[in-house]
């Protein structure tokens, strides 16, 4: 198993967090997003992924993109733990949470978005910035109302397990921190946040412990 990440991604992130939850081995192949004006724009890499984007994972000969495709596959495939409840409603419930994540506030702030508003519209990276923080503070007001508002929310975001949700909202944090976002609206997402990086599975997929962490 060979898993095509770059250390800074979230969704890259959410594979490895996945990964070491189920106790999978793997080859860790990096695609600097910014390095030769982004290895994920070379052939080789495109022929596996037409939109440049990591994660790409190769299974023995199954390659597979999206980081939420490519964790539902992890979960089918190897089974335990299973990062989805057992109960039709409590999966539908994850996926909406890790779908807020990953539709509704990850794609407004990407590398390539954030890219688009600095070198085709000319906006300031103070511009840039505030649109990041708008997106990404009033993403999580979004995920912070559905946790605390729901008697299943526990330790983690369905119950005391992780799951699909608890591995899309660490990495969105860390992304929230590293610009600098508000967070001190959220204060059920924090508590799960800080929660998740006393497990080993979560602390030992951060981004400054890659191999290609600078």
């Amino acid at each position: 198993m060979k898993l095509y990440n770059y250390f800074r991604s979230s969704a890259s992130f959410r594979v490895r967090i996945a990964l070491a939850l189920k106790g999978l081995d793997y080859e860790y192949a990096p695609v600097h997003l910014l390095k030769d004006g982004g290895q994920q724009f070379a052939a080789g890499f495109k022929a596996m992924n037409p939109a440049a984007l990591v994660p790409v994972l190769d299974d023995n000969g199954t390659v597979l993109t999206q980081s939420l495709a490519i964790i539902e596959y992890l979960d089918e495939t190897r089974p335990q733990p299973p990062l989805l409840p057992n109960d039709a409603a409590g999966r539908a419930r994850v996926r909406a949470l890790a779908l807020t994540v990953a539709c509704e506030i990850h794609p407004l702030h990407n590398l390539r978005v954030l890219g688009y508003l600095s070198n085709t519209l000319n906006v300031s990276d103070e511009q840039k910035n505030a649109w990041y923080r708008h997106w990404v503070e009033t993403g999580l007001e979004t995920l912070e109302q559905m946790l605390a508002s729901d008697s299943r929310t526990g330790l983690c975001c369905h119950g005391d397990t992780p799951t699909l949700a608890d591995i899309c909202l660490v990495p969105q944090i860390f992304n929230a921190q590293r610009f600098k976002a508000r967070l001190d609206h959220v204060p059920t997402v924090m508590r799960i946040h800080e929660h998740c990086l006393t497990l080993p599975a979560f602390a030992r997929s951060v981004p400054a412990l890659q191999p290609d962490a600078e």
